[in-house]
C-alpha cells in the first residue's frame, strides 16, 4: 500500500444549477467525490447552489456553502475553512474554470491550498486550444488542422488558409458551447462576436465533415498504471456534438486495429499531458482509411464518464477521488464487483445505448436543428444483447412518445430534409425513409451513418413489415420481434390488437424476459452486483427474487419539468425504506443520476419506465409494492395503470390520483367542497370555449390534464389565440380532457408542499412566489418562510388543505397551488406527488419532507410538532436558464416552463437571499451602464421608485423611446436609444454589439409568443451577447431593492455555511 499524505481538509467546487451541456452527471461525481472522502476520514468542504442535489444533503459534505460558485465566494469560503486542498474536476466546467481563476489569482498559494488530480497546469493544456494542439504535437498524436484564435481579425485570417467549411470551437465551455460548422465569413464574423462575450479563444480548424466520432474513458493513477474504461461510438459522424448523439459502448464498427492503436494513442496522450484520475479522449476517425484526429481531452468527469461508468460498472468517480489522493489502481478495489481491483479494464457482454434527450417544443421559435453545440436537457441509457434491442428500448425511454424506434404515427414536412439536416427526430426519420423504400446505400451517402447502424435500422423496418403481413402472430415470430426490441403495444398496433393482448399471448407462449447482471467483467471472473437488466436474448436469470422488497419508480431522463430534484426524491425515499427493514429495488434509465449508482439501492433495474417493463419486474420480483409518488409525472401516470393490473400501489390510492390530475374531476371536487377556484369549463367542442370566454372574459388559461411542466398551457387574450391554443393542447393531453378557466390578473401565487397520512396533514412549508401569476411555478423565484403573506391567508390556506386532504384520503406528499388577490384565495392544482419544491423546503426548514412521506406511506405513525414557519433566516429558490444554448427562444418567463434547472440561497433577510440566489443562476451585477425598456404605462409607474434608485446608485440610465419619456418625467437624466427595428442612432443593438451596455431590464407589455416584436429581439440580443438580463416586473423590483440595501451597506454577502444558519435558529 502507497504511503499517502492525506489531506485534512478539501473543498469540492460543485457545479450549480442544471443547464443543457452540465447536468446531474455531477451531483452523481460530486456524490462519490464525498463518499471516498468520508471513507479516509477526510473533513470535506463543498460550494454548491443547487440545493435539490444529493450531495448538498446533511449527511454528505462535513459543510455545504448554498452560494454562487465564483472566485469572489470560493476565496471567501478558502479564508474562513482554510482547507489543505481542493477537488476541482466533479464539478464540471463550471468548478474547473472558477478553479483555474483561484490559481491565476494567487489564491490557491496564498492561502496554501493544494490542487489534488491532475495539475492545474496540464487541466490548462487541455483547455487551451493552442496549448493543447503544441502538447500532442510534441508526441506526434494528430490533431485536426486549426488555429487559435483570440479576435475575429485572427479568425478570418484563418479561415482563409483552411478555407470552408471549417468548425469553430470555444476554449473554456462545456457542451460545444460557441462551437458551430461555419460555411462563410458572414456566419464566422457573427459566430465569433457572440462567442468572444463569453470566452477568451477560440479554435478555427478543419472542419471533418463524414469522420466517425469516437470517444475513450481513461483513468490513470501516480505510479503511470493507466487503464481504459470505455470506448464509445456515436451513432452520428462528426458535427453533431457527442452530447446530441446517440453513443453506443463498445464501439461496434471499428477494426480490432483502428480499437487498439486509438487505445494506445489515448494512453500515451494522457501520459504526456499528466492527467492524475479520469478523463475523457475524443476522437475523429476517418472511415475510408482509419487516420484519426485527436479533437479534445476532458480533464475532469463529465457526461461521458458517468456513461462510461453506468454502462460498464466501473464506478469512475469514486476511483478518480482515491486516484487523486494519491492511491495507485492496484490498491483500489471495484465496489461494483466487489471482487476485482480497479485495475481490471471492463468487458461488456451486452450493449449501452446512450439516447439525447430534446424539449425544443417548449421554445416556440427555436430551431430544432441539431449539431456541434449543445441543445438536449437530458438522456437516458439502454441496455440489451443486441444493439437493435437497446436502441429501440433507448427510444422509448426518452418519452416522446415513441413506441420504438418503428411503427409511429410521426409527421414529416420534408423527410429528406430532416435526414441531410439532422433535428431532434432524425432517427425516426431514417426508419420512415427505409419504409418509403431508401436503401442502406443511399442514405450512406447522404448522413455518412455508418453502413452497419443504418442496416440495424433495416432490420427493425423489416420485422415491422413481416409482423404486419402475417396472418397470424406465431410463437417464433413474436419471439423475433422481442429480441429485435419490440414492445407489446408496438407488436399490437401491428395486428390491431391490444398491449395487454400480445403480453397475454407471450406469456402463453412462454416469452418472457431474462434478467440478466452488469458484472463489468462479462462473466470472466466472479462479481457481485446489483446492475440489472432485462432482455429477450438470454435463457435464465442471473438473481432470484428479493425477499421483503420494495420499488421505487425514478423520474427516466431530465427534461424540463423533471429533474434533479425527483432523483433526490427517489434517492431519500430508497433510503429510508432501507432504513425500515425493506430490500429496496429502483426502477430508472437515466444514467446522469445518484439513483442509479452502485451503492443507492439493493437492486437497480437499469430499464424503461413504461407499463410493460414495471409489471415484467414486478411479476417477478414480487414486491410488498411500489411506491410511485417520488419520480414526478412519469411514475404518476402510471399509477392507475399498474393498479389496474393487480400492483400494490402503496400511499395515496391511484384513483384518488387521477381525482387530482383530471382537471375536469378535480375542478367538480373543489365544486362539491365549496372550494374558490377561477371560473372553469371542460372543453368539449371549440364553439363551446369561445362562448365561455367570452362569458368570463378574456384573458383565459387552457390547462390539459396529467402533463408535466406546463407542457400547451397557454393564456389567450384573445379569440384567435385561444383556437390556436386549444388545438395544440388537444394534441398534447390526447387521453385526458382539457379544461379553461379564467386567468386572474395581477393574483400573487402561494404554494403548500407537503406531507399527508390517512387524509390528516402531517407537515407542510408554504412558500410564495415572487413574480405574479402567470409564470410557471417551475419558472418562479420562490421564498420561504413567506414574507409578504398575511398570517390569515397561510390559516385559511391550511384550511382549505385539509379538507382536500381529507376528501381525497392521501397519503405521502403533496402540493397544492393558490391565488391570492384582494384577500380572496382561489385553488388552482394539486400534485398528489413530490414537487419540485421538496428538496427546497426540507433544506430550508431542515425536516427532511421524503422521509417524512416515505415512513407515512409504510405505516409508521408521523404526527409530530413541526416548525416550518417561525424561521431566523429566509431561503429563496430561483430557476436556472439555459436560453443561450437555445437559439431563436423567447427568454421571457410564462406559463409553460422553461429553465431546465434550479439555485437556491440562503440569507438574514430576504433581499440578501434573493440576490444570492440570481447571482448564483447567473446573473452579475450591473456594471455602470444600464438600458430599459419598460412596456405598458402601468409597468413604467410601478417602476418609478426603483427607476430613482439605480439613478441614486450612480447607475448610467438608457431607455427607449417611450420609456425615456417617462422617465425624464420623474426628473432623471436619461440617455434615449433606438429600438433594433428602427433606423436612427443611437440604438440599442449598437450599444449591446460595442459592450456599451450589460445590464437590461425588458419588462413586456403583454407577453405573445407567437410575435416577433421588437422587445423580443432585444431581449434575444442580450442573451447572445452575454448581456445579463431581467424580463419580469417583480423581480426587477424586488433585484433594484436588494442591490441598493447592499450598496448602503444594510447587509453584506457575507459567506455562510448551511448548518450556521439552523444553528442560529
Amino acid at each position: 500500500m502507497s504511503h499517502i499524505s492525506k489531506p485534512k481538509k478539501v473543498l469540492i467546487l460543485g457545479s450549480g444549477g442544471l443547464r443543457i451541456g452540465q447536468a446531474g452527471e455531477f451531483d452523481y461525481s460530486g456524490s462519490q467525490a464525498i463518499k471516498a472522502l468520508q471513507e479516509e476520514g477526510i473533513e470535506s468542504v463543498l460550494i454548491n447552489p443547487n440545493i435539490a442535489t444529493v450531495q448538498t444533503n446533511e449527511d454528505m459534505a462535513s459543510r455545504v456553502y448554498f452560494l454562487p460558485i465564483t472566485k469572489e465566494f470560493a476565496e471567501q469560503v478558502i479564508e474562513r475553512e482554510r482547507p489543505d486542498a481542493i477537488f476541482l474536476s466533479f464539478g464540471g466546467q463550471t468548478a474547473l474554470n472558477v478553479g483555474l481563476e483561484l490559481e491565476e489569482a494567487g489564491i490557491l498559494k496564498k492561502y496554501g491550498v493544494a490542487v489534488l488530480g491532475t495539475p492545474t497546469q496540464a487541466i490548462r493544456k487541455t483547455e487551451d486550444r493552442d496549448l493543447f494542439a503544441k502538447a500532442l504535437g510534441e508526441i506526434d498524436v494528430s490533431v485536426a488542422e486549426s488555429y487559435a484564435v483570440n479576435t475575429v481579425a485572427q479568425a478570418k485570417s484563418a479561415a482563409k488558409k483552411l478555407g470552408y467549411p471549417l468548425m469553430v470551437r470555444s476554449a473554456y465551455s462545456l457542451g460545444g458551447k460557441g462551437s458551430g460548422r461555419i460555411k462563410n465569413e458572414s456566419e464566422l464574423v457573427t459566430k465569433l462576436t457572440e462567442a468572444f462575450t463569453s470566452v477568451p479563444q477560440v479554435l478555427v480548424e478543419k472542419y471533418l465533415g463524414g469522420w466517425k466520432e469516437v470517444e475513450y474513458e481513461v483513468v490513470r493513477d501516480q505510479a503511470d498504471n493507466c487503464v481504459t474504461v470505455c470506448n464509445m461510438e456515436n451513432f452520428d459522424p462528426m458535427g453533431i456534438h457527442t452530447g446530441e448523439s446517440i453513443v453506443v459502448a463498445p464501439s461496434q464498427t471499428l477494426t480490432n486495429d483502428e480499437y487498439h492503436s486509438l487505445r494506445t494513442v489515448a494512453m500515451k496522450a494522457v501520459r504526456h499531458i499528466g492527467i492524475i484520475g479520469e478523463c475523457n479522449i475524443q476522437y475523429a476517425l476517418n472511415p475510408k482509411n482509419g487516420e484519426y484526429r485527436v479533437i479534445e481531452i476532458n480533464a475532469r468527469l463529465s457526461r461521458s464518464s458517468a456513461l462510461a461508468s453506468k454502462a460498464t460498472g466501473y464506478p469512475l468517480a469514486w476511483v478518480a477521488a482515491k486516484l487523486a489522493l494519491g492511491y495507485k489502481l492496484t490498491e483500489i478495489q471495484n465496489l461494483v464487483t466487489k471482487k476485482t481491483q480497479a485495475c481490471f479494464e471492463p468487458a461488456m457482454d451486452y450493449v449501452a445505448v446512450k439516447m439525447p434527450r430534446w424539449d425544443l417544443l417548449k421554445f416556440k421559435a427555436a430551431s430544432r436543428r441539431i449539431g456541434s453545440e449543445m441543445k438536449s436537457v437530458g438522456e437516458v441509457m439502454a441496455i440489451g444483447r443486441t444493439f437493435e434491442e437497446a436502441l429501440q428500448k433507448a427510444a422509448r425511454m426518452v418519452n416522446v412518445g415513441a413506441d420504438g424506434v418503428v411503427g409511429n404515427d410521426f409527421r414529416f414536412d420534408d423527410l429528406m430534409d430532416e435526414i441531410k439536416n439532422p433535428t431532434d427526430r432524425r432517427l425516426f426519420a431514417l426508419a420512415a425513409a427505409m419504409k418509403q423504400g431508401e436503401s442502406v446505400d443511399s442514405l450512406h451517402q447522404k448522413t455518412s451513418i455508418d453502413r452497419w447502424f443504418l442496416g440495424k435500422l433495416k432490420r427493425m423496418t423489416d420485422m415491422e413489415k413481416a409482423l404486419k403481413i402475417a396472418d397470424k402472430l406465431d410463437q417464433h415470430l413474436l419471439r423475433q420481434a422481442k429480441q429485435l426490441g419490440f414492445s407489446d403495444i408496438q407488436i399490437a398496433k401491428t395486428h390491431k390488437s391490444t398491449e395487454n393482448k400480445i403480453r397475454v399471448q407471450r406469456k402463453k407462449y412462454g416469452i418472457l424476459p431474462v434478467i440478466k447482471q452488469i458484472d463489468t467483467l462479462a462473466g470472466e471472473f466472479p462479481a457481485q452486483t446489483n446492475y440489472l437488466y432485462l432482455t429477450y436474448n438470454g435463457t435464465e436469470n442471473d438473481v432470484v427474487p428479493g425477499e421483503k422488497s420494495l420499488a421505487v419508480i425514478g423520474s427516466g431522463s431530465y427534461r424540463i419539468g423533471s429533474s434533479v430534484e425527483f432523483d433526490w426524491c427517489c434517492v431519500q425515499a430508497s433510503a429510508t425504506a432501507k432504513q425500515m427493514g425493506y430490500q429496496t429495488i429502483m426502477i430508472n434509465c437515466n444514467p446522469e443520476t445518484v439513483s442509479t449508482d452502485f451503492d443507492t439501492c439493493d437492486r437497480l433495474y437499469f430499464e424503461e419506465l413504461s407499463l410493460e417493463r414495471v409489471l415484467d419486474i414486478y411479476d417477478y420480483e414480487q414486491p410488498k409494492g411500489i411506491i410511485v409518488s417520488m419520480g414526478g409525472q412519469t411514475p404518476n401516470n402510471l399509477a392507475l395503470p399498474l393498479k389496474q393490473n393487480g400492483c400494490n400501489i402503496v400511499g395515496t390510492d391511484p384513483s384518488d390520483i387521477d381525482r387530482a390530475e383530471d382537471r375536469h374531476k378535480f375542478s367538480s371536487l373543489l365544486d362539491e367542497l365549496g372550494i374558490n377556484q377561477p371560473a372553469w369549463r371542460e372543453l368539449t367542442t371549440t364553439a363551446q370555449a369561445k362562448t365561455f370566454a367570452k362569458k368570463v372574459g378574456y384573458p383565459v388559461l387552457i390547462r390539459p390534464s396529467y402533463v408535466l411542466s406546463g407542457a400547451a398551457m397557454n393564456i389567450a387574450f384573445t379569440e384567435e389565440a385561444l383556437t390556436e391554443y386549444l388545438a395544440e393542447a388537444a394534441q398534447v393531453s390526447k387521453d385526458h380532457p382539457v379544461v379553461i378557466s379564467k386567468f386572474i390578473e395581477n393574483a400573487r401565487e402561494i404554494e403548500i408542499d407537503g406531507v399527508a397520512q390517512d387524509g390528516k396533514l402531517i407537515i407542510y412549508a408554504f412558500t410564495e412566489h415572487i413574480e405574479n401569476a402567470g409564470v410557471h411555478s417551475g419558472d418562479a423565484t420562490v421564498v420561504t418562510p413567506p414574507q409578504k403573506t398575511y398570517l390569515e391567508t397561510i390559516r385559511r390556506a391550511k384550511h382549505i388543505t385539509r379538507d382536500v386532504l381529507r376528501e381525497l384520503n392521501i397519503t405521502g406528499p403533496f402540493n397544492i397551488q393558490f391565488l391570492a388577490r384582494h384577500n380572496s384565495l382561489r385553488v388552482i392544482e394539486l400534485n398528489l406527488r413530490a414537487s419540485r419544491s421538496f428538496p427546497f423546503v426540507s433544506k430550508v426548514t431542515k425536516y427532511n419532507f421524503i422521509d417524512i412521506a416515505t415512513r407515512a406511506i409504510l405505516g409508521e405513525d408521523m404526527q409530530r410538532e413541526y416548525n416550518t414557519l417561525d424561521l431566523d433566516y429566509v431561503g429563496v429558490k430561483a430557476p436556472q436558464f439555459s436560453y443561450s444554448r437555445i437559439k431563436g427562444a423567447d427568454p421571457v418567463l410564462y406559463v409553460e416552463m422553461g429553465s431546465t434547472g434550479e439555485v437556491a440561497c440562503f440569507g438574514d433577510n430576504y433581499r440578501e437571499a434573493f440576490l444570492k440566489s440570481l447571482l448564483a443562476a447567473d446573473l452579475r451585477l450591473p456594471g455602470k451602464n444600464i438600458a430599459l425598456s419598460i412596456g405598458n404605462d402601468n409597468n413604467k409607474h410601478a417602476m418609478s421608485y426603483e427607476i430613482g434608485l439605480l439613478h441614486a446608485m450612480g447607475h448610467k440610465l438608457y431607455a427607449t423611446e417611450h420609456t425615456a419619456d417617462f422617465i425624464q418625467s420623474l426628473g432623471i437624466p436619461v440617455t434615449r436609444i433606438y429600438k433594433i427595428s428602427d433606423t436612427r442612432q443611437p440604438s440599442i443593438e449598437k450599444l449591446i454589439q460595442n459592450e456599451t451596455i450589460n445590464f437590461i431590464i425588458n419588462i413586456p407589455r403583454k407577453y405573445n409568443r407567437k410575435t416577433v416584436s421588437d422587445g423580443f429581439r432585444i431581449r434575444r440580443m442580450a442573451i447572445d451577447h452575454n448581456v445579463s438580463l431581467i424580463s419580469n416586473l417583480q423581480v426587477a423590483k424586488t433585484f433594484i431593492r436588494a442591490i441598493h440595501d447592499l450598496h448602503v451597506g444594510r447587509y453584506t454577502l457575507e459567506p455562510k455555511a448551511w448548518d450556521e444558519y439552523h444553528h442560529e435558529q
